[in-house]
């Protein structure tokens, strides 16, 4: 990589610390169903990055065995909306996020690409006074690899100078689909779900991510 144009970040996880509170939301949300209630969260937490949406369809077929009828599916939707938002909120940064967004939004392009439903990511990045540091925040139905593409597409990127910071694997996949640099954030090296992939880096911070950017010597490209 001789130069990076853009960082695309997923949001839970790498921005804020916000993974657990979903896992709380998921477990709250099934309380009714006691004896799935482990199997449900478990599957949350080894789906990172998967939209709510498609967490909800799975669990009903594939765990509950039931189907899913519309009015539930609103229900879900707005309950687990309910149970997050001011909980994220409140929820601190990953170490070194405030610091890394302020040293190089002014140099690159920065965006968050998050299995986030688009409206609420939107919500959370304004209330938290962090729009000004983004280029772009898009969150789902649409998927992250399809976010990717459209967004090189759209600025003209050359994908080869794009870097994607994710905790998920649906981040590694989006990143590797569209031949973008990966960086796993791997917070606990005992739970890495990275372990057998072939990542470019991991870092457990976003200090880390600055380190990383200064060893390998990656000049920056400026596109503003």
């Amino acid at each position: 990589m001789k130069y990076i144009q853009a960082i695309f970040f997923d949001f839970d996880g790498v921005i804020l610390e916000s993974v657990d509170i979903k896992g709380w939301a998921f477990g709250k949300l099934f309380q009714g169903y006691p004896e799935h209630v482990d199997q449900i969260v478990a599957f949350h937490h080894a789906n990172g990055g998967m939209s709510r949406f498609d967490k909800f369809r799975h669990i009903y077929k594939n765990i509950l065995q039931k189907p899913l009828l519309n009015e539930e599916f609103k229900r879900l939707c707005e309950d687990f909306s309910n149970l997050v938002y001011h909980r994220v909120l409140k929820c601190d940064f990953v170490p070194g996020a405030m610091e890394f967004l302020r040293k190089y939004s002014n140099k690159i392009h920065l965006f968050i690409i998050s299995g986030t439903p688009q409206d609420e990511m939107m919500k959370i990045v304004n209330t938290k006074g962090l729009e000004k540091y983004f280029r772009g925040v898009f969150g789902s139905p649409t998927p992250k690899g399809v976010w990717a593409k459209r967004v090189v597409n759209e600025f003209h990127l050359d994908s080869a100078s794009v870097v994607f910071v994710g905790d998920a694997m649906s981040d590694y996949y989006a990143a590797k689909v569209n031949s973008l640099f990966f960086v796993a954030r791997v917070k606990d090296s005992e739970n890495d779900i990275f372990e057998d992939k072939k990542v470019d880096a991991k870092i457990t911070d976003l200090f880390e991510l600055d380190t990383l950017f200064q060893k390998l010597v990656l000049n920056l490209k400026v596109t503003q």
